[in-house]
């Protein structure tokens, strides 16, 4: 294990970068594409804001594109806060992208359901 600064925020990490599978960031789903940007580690906080930014690009694609990304996400257990969910009066609210590694709609008006007010259902995925 290495403790090394976030290239991004300079906050302490620990990198186990010997044995990937066991360090912390396996834990997050790949969503990030690899790119000459990415030179070292970064922190928690710091990847899981990378992640959200591009899957907020994502986001300004049509619908079918962003579900045909997300399926391939859709086995990714546990849930992981400021990714999936987020805490808000002590209630998990889910977030678009939990919705879209789900593939359907419940129906039950969520707040960051991708399928409000759109004819795609999960047939036409």
């Amino acid at each position: 294990m290495t403790i090394l600064a976030c290239s991004q925020c300079q906050a302490t990490l620990n990198c186990n970068v010997d044995d990937i599978n066991a360090c912390w960031c396996n834990e997050l789903p790949a969503i990030l594409p690899l790119d000459s940007t990415t030179t070292s580690c970064l922190c928690r906080d710091c990847t899981l804001t990378k992640i959200n930014l591009f899957l907020n690009a994502l986001y300004q694609q049509p619908l079918k594109n962003q579900l045909s990304f997300a399926a391939s996400f859709s086995s990714h257990n546990p849930l992981i806060e400021n990714l999936d969910y987020t805490m808000q009066n002590n209630y998990m609210v889910f977030s678009r992208w939990f919705f879209l590694k789900r593939g359907t709609c419940c129906k039950n008006n969520c707040k960051n359901c991708p399928f409000k007010n759109t004819k795609l259902t999960s047939d036409a995925k």
